[in-house]
């Protein structure tokens, strides 16, 4: 007996519905593009672009050390420092602002709500934003970087921390609170041993973003490999911003790659 062969086919008001979709992106990006002053490009956009490029793909190689003045080495230490200490400070200040917004730890929905409204505002203000305050306050310089990245991680850090600390357990703790323990002894042997192989992978990958932002810093005056960058560009010295950019690319390429080793050995 021959089986009766049943062959899928598409509606015909889904092939409607999705040409319809294409014909609306596709009139988006006419939109778009229309919008955008073509007129405007100079003469001399081809020359410089083949300039820009070519310096790029050309580097300067005698840039990556100086025995007498500042050079690559140095200032992909100096982002690196900026990253370290940056994160290093907003791990540790906002572990009470942490526990302050997860609702398992607050005294009441306001505290909870009000510790989440603190970590929030933190986090509004970009890093280049409080950078240039930091800069106006204790002038330019790494010191102003360190400060801009440690105070913008503590809200981003801080409500990863709150989210990991109201994913525990209860167990742990309800036990230790039976057995008359106090606050402080409940957050160290229940609530903390849970939550620090999250803390500590957290750590790290905003210790990734942090070096990224660290090379932006430096452009306006933050300190890091920023800061010959935005001269090298203002100069058009293009081979010494072909060797900075490589640089920076070779420095989170392998921050990356042992950051993600160290978070796949903690969690």
């Amino acid at each position: 007996m021959n089986k009766a062969v049943i062959t899928p086919f598409k509606p015909r008001k889904n092939r409607i519905q999705r040409f319809i979709i294409v014909i609306a992106l596709l009139l988006l990006y006419i939109w778009t593009f229309s919008g955008m002053p073509i007129a405007g490009v100079k003469e001399t956009a081809g020359q410089i672009s083949k300039a820009i490029f070519a310096g790029i793909f050309n580097p300067d190689w005698d840039y990556v050390y100086l025995p007498d003045g500042e050079d690559l080495l140095r200032g992909l230490l100096d982002t690196l420092a900026i990253a370290i200490l940056g994160t290093f400070i907003s791990a540790f200040l906002c572990i009470p602002f942490a526990f302050w917004a997860a609702a398992n730890m607050s005294s009441g929905k306001a505290a909870t709500n009000t510790g989440k409204f603190m970590l929030s505002f933190v986090r509004t203000f970009p890093e280049i934003v409080m950078a240039i305050l930091f800069i106006k306050a204790v002038g330019p310089g790494s010191f102003a970087g360190v400060l801009a990245l440690g105070l913008h991680s503590i809200g981003m850090l801080g409500k990863l921390f709150a989210e990991e600390i109201e994913s525990i357990d209860p167990g742990p703790a309800e036990a230790l609170t039976a057995t008359g323990a106090t606050r402080l002894q409940i957050i160290w042997f229940a609530i903390l041993p849970q939550v620090m192989p999250g803390f500590l992978s957290y750590t790290l990958y905003r210790f990734e973003i942090n070096v990224r932002s660290a090379a932006i810093l430096g452009i306006i005056g933050a300190g890091g490999i920023g800061t010959p960058l935005i001269f090298a560009l203002s100069s058009r010295d293009w081979d010494r911003v072909g060797i900075i950019l490589l640089g920076i690319i070779v420095m989170v390429t392998l921050i990356d790659l042992l950051s993600g080793y160290i978070r796949k050995r903690i969690v």
